[in-house]
């Protein structure tokens, strides 16, 4: 599908433009780092609106492709983390991007090379860095004792300790005591904390009905869709979830499965799931791309160049995000589709299209079925340089719905879709 069929047939989801074909020209390289939602969807883009004239090879260490999304739900016990484990080989057989399974350890942003831990050296014309989220665990100095990390688990990045959580919620005694920390807004996908309450008092409240959730949140209020959350907590899970706003956790006793705050409170659990304070993956900090306060990416939302190192865009929770811009893999697939159309028109020698817009859901799970979601537009404003929210657009909720749990389901197949191939 040429880009302009694209943009009359997904109309507000990536309004982009231009001619798509390179031509007259030796192959571009476009290397992309990682392949989650953002990287693996600008990989396949790329291909795609350069009619496979840009050649692109995708550096990720990992074979499969796990969900983040819906992950909360293997906490709940409705779903299994084999549900949301993919391949991304469709990306090399249907499309052509080369997958090189590696790390990288430097860019060299002035001769356009990365090293990888392999010893490989690979050159490029653009790069595209989708690096996730790293978590800043010198804030929490009892997570970085020997073996801390081992017993007190984030399953903030989907996967094994996912399942690992899930195992310990299991083996809790029915009348324990789950508590997790949720740290300082901004961090990745800003209602899943509150999903992943809402799941592991619908797994309490069917199997351990004598057990409590406590949340422990940094932020003095629920970040995302509160109304919403706080009042199916009242309705449905009242007596098992207590919430606890404005309790920054400083520091953790592993040993004994403590959260102590900033004023020294403390608080013990059966089953202590901290999820620490983010920044951007450590290849964007440690190649300085991360000029955001050392946390974040700052980038040129035309084209996600990134303001420190031209020739070089970055994509998803990486970034310095635009005002009420979600850390959210939507927002990452949207950043990614405008930055490919931008990537295809530089090495063609056009500027980007100069006015974007990207879409964004949100859909959260509060049982196995019943779902609330969030959704916004956001559009580029040029004189203030960012992407602004479009004023009356997206929406709340106003009741969880199993009919929003169908909504959501298929959202989440048509993403994967859309960012595999």
């Amino acid at each position: 599908m040429k880009r302009r069929q694209f943009i009359q047939a997904a109309g507000a989801s990536a309004l982009l433009a231009g001619c798509t074909t390179i031509t007259g020209q030796a192959k571009p390289h476009v290397v992309v780092i990682g392949g989650g939602y953002g990287g693996a969807t600008a990989a396949r883009y790329v291909r795609m609106w350069s009619d496979h004239t840009i050649a692109v090879t995708l550096i990720e260490p990992n074979a499969s492709f796990i969900s983040c999304p819906l992950s909360n739900l293997v906490l709940g016990g409705s779903r299994q983390i084999s549900d949301l484990t993919m391949s991304i080989n469709a990306l090399a057989d249907k499309h052509g991007v080369r997958i090189v399974r590696d790390t990288v350890t430097s860019i060299n942003a002035d001769k356009r090379t990365l090293a990888l831990a392999g010893g490989q050296t690979l050159s490029y014309d653009r790069l595209i860095v989708s690096p996730g989220v790293d978590f800043m665990w010198d804030q929490l100095p009892g997570m970085l004792k020997s073996g801390a990390q081992d017993s007190i688990l984030h399953a903030w990045k989907a996967g094994a300790q996912t399942t690992a959580l899930r195992a310990q919620l299991e083996a809790m005694p029915d009348g324990g005591v789950y508590a997790m920390t949720i740290p300082p807004a901004p961090y990745r996908c800003p209602p899943g904390p509150y999903e992943r309450a809402s799941q592991i008092a619908f797994y309490f409240s069917r199997h351990k009905p004598k057990s409590k959730v406590l949340i422990l949140d940094a932020n003095d209020d629920v970040v995302s869709k509160g109304p919403l959350f706080k009042k199916i907590w009242k309705e449905r899970y009242s007596g098992i979830i207590e919430y606890r706003p404005s309790f920054r956790t400083a520091d953790v006793d592993a040993r004994t499965r403590t959260a102590i705050s900033e004023l020294g409170d403390k608080v013990q659990a059966d089953v202590l799931n901290v999820i620490p304070p983010q920044r951007a993956g450590s290849i964007a900090v440690q190649s300085g791309l991360a000029n955001a306060n050392a946390r974040w990416c700052a980038v040129d939302f035309l084209s996600f160049e990134s303001t420190q190192a031209k020739n070089i865009h970055v994509l998803g929770d990486a970034i310095a995000v635009a005002p009420l811009m979600p850390k959210s893999a939507h927002m990452a697939n949207q950043h990614a589709k405008v930055c490919a159309a931008a990537v295809v028109d530089l090495l063609s020698g056009r500027a980007p299209y100069d006015h974007p817009m990207l879409t964004n859901t949100c859909y959260s799970f509060v049982s196995d079925q019943d779902v609330i979601h969030v959704a916004s537009v956001h559009a580029y404003d040029a004189e203030k340089k960012t992407l602004l929210v479009v004023s009356g657009s997206g929406g709340v909720s106003s009741a969880a719905s199993a009919l929003e749990g169908e909504y959501a389901m298929n959202w989440a197949r048509n993403i994967w879709a859309d960012t595999l191939g």
